[in-house]
C-alpha cells in the first residue's frame, strides 16, 4: 500500500441522516476539507472526491468502483455490517468502527428498558394517554416486579456489556455472561457461559439482553428453539441487531407466553412495518434504534476520525481497525 497523502491534500467525506459530524469536525480547525451529505444518493454522485468519509449506512451500495481516491473508512457506528470487507480488501481501502463510541449510551438504555419493563412504566405511559388510573393488580403474578435477586444473561460482554453487568449488580442482580474464552473472569459477572451451554443459560436467566454484533454466527441466535428454553416469566432484551433474533418466532413466542415481554431497540427491518403485530402488544417495548444516541456522539466519532486519520499518517495501527 503505499503512503497515505499528506493531510494538507486530503478531503473527507461525512454522510449521516441526522448526526451533525461536520459541525464537530470544524471545531477541530484541522484545515483538512470536507463536504457533508445528508443523502446517500447524494453521498454516492460524490464519493469519487474523497481520500476519507465518515460514514455507516449511506455506505451500502455504494459504488466503490468509483471511489478512485478512497483510502479509509471511519464507520460512524460499531456495526460494520453494511460493508463489504473484501471488496475493501481487494482495493485496499482501510475500515474501522466506532466501537466504544455509544457504549455507555446503550449500557444504559438497556438497562432503562429492562427496568420499564419490571417496573410497567410503558403500560403506565399508555394508561396516562388515555387518562386511566390503573387500580391496584391483585394477582402478584402480573404485578410490577423487582430486578433484585434476579438473574440476567448478557450476551455479548463488550464495551456494552460489560458497563451493563456493572449496572446490574447496582440493582443487586446476578449476572452471567455469554463468552467463548470463559477461563478469564470479568469484572461484575458472577458466572460466564460458553456457545455450548446457552441453552442451560437461557432457561436459568430472567433477563436475557444481547449487546453482541450481527455476524454469521449471531444472526438468528434467537430462535424459537432457544425461546422455549427461557423461562416463561423471562424479558428479552434487544440491543444487538434486529437479525439477531428471529422476529417471526418472538411474535410467535410472545403471544403464546412462552415469554412474558420483550424490549427491543432493533428490529428485522426498520424502520418497523406498520403491520407488525410488535407495535399494539402490551408486553412489548419498541424504541426506534435510539439505544446509541447521545449527545456526545458525534465528539466521540470525531475524536476516532482524527486518531486514526493521525495513524494512517504515521503509519501505525489503526483504533478499532477492521481491514
Amino acid at each position: 500500500m503505499t503512503a497515505f497523502p499528506a493531510l494538507s491534500d486530503i478531503t473527507i467525506g461525512f454522510g449521516h441522516s441526522a448526526y451533525r459530524l461536520a459541525d464537530e469536525f470544524a471545531r477541530r480547525n484541522t484545515g483538512i476539507r470536507f463536504e457533508e451529505f445528508r443523502t446517500a444518493a447524494d453521498f454516492h454522485q460524490r464519493i469519487g472526491a474523497f481520500d476519507v468519509v465518515c460514514v455507516s449506512a449511506f455506505w451500502r451500495n455504494a459504488p466503490l468502483e468509483n471511489a478512485g481516491k478512497l483510502r479509509f473508512i471511519q464507520s460512524v457506528s460499531a456495526g460494520i455490517d453494511v460493508f463489504g470487507l473484501d471488496a475493501l480488501k481487494a482495493k485496499g481501502v482501510r475500515l474501522a468502527s466506532a466501537q466504544g463510541a455509544n457504549a455507555i449510551a446503550v449500557a444504559e438504555h438497556a438497562m432503562g428498558l429492562t427496568l420499564a419493563l419490571s417496573r410497567m412504566i410503558h403500560t403506565a405511559r399508555d394508561n396516562q394517554a388515555r387518562k386511566h388510573w390503573r387500580g391496584m393488580i391483585s394477582d402478584p403474578a402480573a404485578r410490577e416486579d423487582e430486578l433484585a435477586g434476579k438473574t440476567m444473561l448478557i450476551i455479548g460482554l463488550g464495551g456494552i456489556g460489560g458497563r451493563l453487568a456493572r449496572f446490574a449488580k447496582a440493582f443487586d442482580m446476578r449476572v452471567v455472561g455469554l463468552k467463548r474464552d470463559t477461563s478469564v473472569k470479568v469484572q461484575n459477572v458472577d458466572a460466564l457461559v460458553g456457545p455450548a451451554d446457552l441453552d442451560r443459560a437461557l432457561g436459568e436467566a430472567d433477563i436475557v439482553v444481547l449487546t453482541c454484533p450481527l455476524t454469521s454466527e449471531t444472526e438468528g441466535l434467537i430462535n424459537a428453539t432457544r425461546l422455549k428454553a427461557m423461562k416463561p416469566t423471562a424479558h428479552l432484551i434487544n440491543c444487538a441487531r434486529g437479525k439477531v433474533v428471529d422476529e417471526d418466532a418472538l411474535i410467535a413466542a410472545l403471544q403464546a407466553g412462552t415469554i412474558a415481554a420483550a424490549g427491543l431497540d432493533v428490529t428485522r427491518e426498520e424502520p418497523l412495518p406498520e403491520a407488525s403485530p410488535l407495535w399494539t402488544m402490551e408486553n412489548v417495548l419498541i424504541t426506534p434504534h435510539t439505544g446509541g444516541e447521545t449527545a456526545s456522539y458525534e465528539k466521540r466519532v470525531i475524536d476516532l476520525l482524527v486518531e486514526n486519520i493521525g495513524r494512517l499518517s504515521r503509519g501505525e495501527p489503526l483504533v478499532n481497525g477492521i481491514v
